[in-house]
């Protein structure tokens, strides 16, 4: 027994001398190692400080992935690395451990600190490595990390926040390739930057392809559908997707609601969007309820229909509600009162929304004031102006922009000149629209030499001259009849590579038509890659004017042919008209009149006040009365003064007779 036990003890000695002997000579990697771990847990700043000179990247990730139960100390510690002079000029780069750092954030679920790190490796600032480079660096440190692939997902929401979907999708498809697979959450996410970007045939390539490649769609996948097409005014398929969520077992949440609701809002279907506000709680077996951003679109839609009073009545259902009205839903109704010209029941609603404690924003105060300059209440825009002033309110373009075009308007063209020149001066950001502005009213005013200077000035500050800029002079010149001034306008624009818009085209077509250059005038239709009505009744007037009516039946021809008579607008029969009763062909002109309401175009004021005025001048009264008849009962609305001058005594001339 004594020899076993004697025999045990020389075991243990031996296993001692042997442990003995192997810490006699430790790696000094791990000594460093132990350092570390213990003066980080004690957060002993200055004493890492002095070991940081000996500090390698392979011992960085090293520590980090001894703290990873720790991460808010790994993140202080990650953190401190990168401000450490000593460490980061003994460090190659701080990939690597930027690489562990992330996987352990995306594991404790600290995703915002992770897209931090990762959004700063793909910015300019260090280095700016792509979104696959990133990629393979989570790769290579993976296993090690023992990460998830939430941490994939987490890379793609980086890129989509820097708005790189070209980022985004190679992430995608090489994490496929590399074994891995995103979760239905990031190709979401990747999906609706698509649609922040526009790019709309890219998002229903992606989306068709999901079923292929095993995703299930969710909530939110559905939701994007349906912004998709409500983005795109199809209410009617948005619809659809809906009752096809509904179908497959997917309840809706306030967003879709929010979504379609908005969308008919928007489009001006206010029956379908209340039908929709009235049935969220069925539709969704009572878990939604209409939220601020709910009651906001329907507010919203109200105010720019111009029913105040509908507007007002769902204000007050949201407040019996329990939802509290915020700063949209009184900037809605500002607005609309101000576009109404009740801007003293705008103020009161700012008295009001202050006196909840909410904040009249600077989108509400430029509402203000941009209705006040409207109405011609300089002192009164001018007081809201300094107000927003003294508080310390930003004051953003749309303010300049707005206190410009109010100046102008109201005849205060010198102050909106020094106005201008104030923003120049104290190095505020200047902003294309102002200037815009300022050269629109000098055209107006037929002050040429003024709208050249600012235009002058606009390229002496090296300001992105748009092709309203140049329009605007090319339009100016041309009514002038200065042909020749205006082409070199034009050919200035295309030197700097600013392209002509449809109105820039439209515009030369009309000052070449009324120089008598039709020719020309249909060179340049010919040549213009797109044309619209104003294009083609350009033209149509012109040829009708100097007597050319072949012409005129070439081009109405040309439009009838085109995207199914679309062009052929109310313009267009009104041109018709007039020139048909100047010709004396007033049954023709009565013909025209018929087309165009069999064709569904209702006739407008201009209309009737075109056929009544030559009929009463050339025809009998009779005639005049029956024309009137046909179009009162057609929905056209009288001209008032063509009305009591000509047609009401006729009326009343019919009823005196026995």
């Amino acid at each position: 027994m004594f020899a076993q036990v004697f025999f045990r003890r020389t075991r243990f000695l031996v296993r001692s001398f042997h442990s003995a002997k192997k810490f006699s000579n430790p790696d000094p990697e791990d000594i460093l190692f132990s350092a570390l771990c213990l003066n980080l847990r004690q957060r002993r700043w200055n004493t890492l400080h002095q070991l940081s000179p000996s500090l390698p990247n392979s011992l960085v990730s090293r520590v980090l992935r001894q703290f990873r139960t720790s991460p808010k100390l790994a993140l202080e510690f990650y953190n401190w690395v990168l401000r450490d002079n000593t460490v980061a000029n003994q460090s190659e780069n701080r990939f690597e451990a930027s690489c562990v750092m992330i996987h352990l954030l995306v594991e404790s679920r600290r995703f915002d600190d992770a897209l931090s790190i990762m959004v700063s490796l793909m910015s300019e600032e260090d280095g700016k490595l792509s979104p696959l480079q990133v990629l393979w660096g989570l790769v290579r440190s993976y296993q090690g990390c023992g990460s998830s692939p939430d941490v994939f997902d987490s890379l793609v929401r980086a890129c989509t926040q820097n708005g790189d979907a070209e980022g985004a999708c190679e992430v995608i498809e090489q994490t496929r390739a590399e074994g891995f697979k995103v979760s239905v959450h990031a190709l979401n996410n990747f999906m609706g930057c698509l649609l922040s970007l526009n790019e709309i045939d890219w998002f229903w390539k992606v989306y068709k392809e999901m079923d292929a490649l095993g995703y299930v769609e969710n909530v939110n996948t559905f939701n994007l559908v349906i912004y998709s097409f409500c983005k795109e005014n199809k209410l009617l398929e948005a619809l659809s997707v809906f009752y096809r969520m509904l179908k497959s077992g997917v309840w809706p949440n306030v967003v879709t609601f929010n979504m379609m609701i908005d969308g008919a809002c928007k489009m001006g279907d206010m029956v379908l969007a209340l039908q929709l506000l009235g049935k969220m709680r069925v539709m969704s077996q009572g878990f939604v309820s209409p939220n601020a951003v709910t009651y906001n679109s329907v507010v919203n839609g109200f105010c720019k229909a111009g029913r105040l009073d509908l507007a007002e009545r769902f204000r007050g259902e949201m407040v019996k509600s329990g939802v509290v009205c915020n700063e949209r839903t009184y900037g809605a109704l500002v607005d609309a009162y101000g576009r109404a010209g009740s801007s003293d029941e705008a103020l009161r609603l700012c008295d009001e929304m202050t006196s909840k404690g909410l904040v009249a924003n600077t989108v509400v105060c430029n509402s203000i004031v941009y209705w006040l300059f409207m109405e011609g209440d300089m002192e009164g825009a001018m007081l809201v102006l300094s107000d927003m002033i003294s508080k310390e309110m930003e004051i953003d373009r749309f303010t300049h922009a707005i206190v410009i075009r109010g100046l102008c308007r109201n005849g205060f063209v010198e102050e909106a000149v020094k106005f201008q020149r104030g923003i120049t001066e104290k190095k505020l950001a200047e902003d294309v629209v102002c200037y815009n502005t300022l050269m629109h009213h000098f055209v107006t005013e037929k002050k040429m030499a003024c709208a050249d200077q600012i235009l002058g000035s606009m390229l002496v500050r090296g300001l992105s001259v748009d092709a309203v800029s140049f329009g605007t002079l090319i339009d100016g010149y041309l009514k002038e009849g200065k042909l020749e001034k205006a082409m070199v306008v034009y050919d200035g624009m295309i030197k700097m590579k600013t392209y002509p818009n449809l109105v820039i085209y439209n515009s030369i077509v009309n000052g070449l038509s009324k120089q008598g250059l039709s020719g020309a005038a249909e060179g340049m239709v010919n040549a213009m890659e797109s044309k619209d009505a104003v294009t083609y009744n350009t033209l149509l007037n012109e040829s009708l004017k100097t007597g050319n009516v072949k012409e005129a039946v070439s081009i109405l021809s040309e439009m009838q042919k085109q995207e199914g008579e679309k062009l052929v607008s109310l313009v267009t029969y009104n041109i018709l008209i007039n020139h048909l009763c100047k010709f004396g062909c007033y049954e023709k002109a009565k013909e025209v009149l018929k087309i165009m309401v069999e064709r569904g175009v209702v006739p407008d004021s201009i209309t009737y006040g075109t056929l009544i005025t030559w009929l009463s001048k050339n025809r009998g009264g009779e005639e005049v009365v029956e024309v009137h008849d046909y179009m009162v009962l057609n929905g056209v609305r009288p001209h008032e003064q063509i009305y009591i001058s000509i047609v009401s005594p006729l009326l009343n001339g019919v009823k005196e007779e026995p």
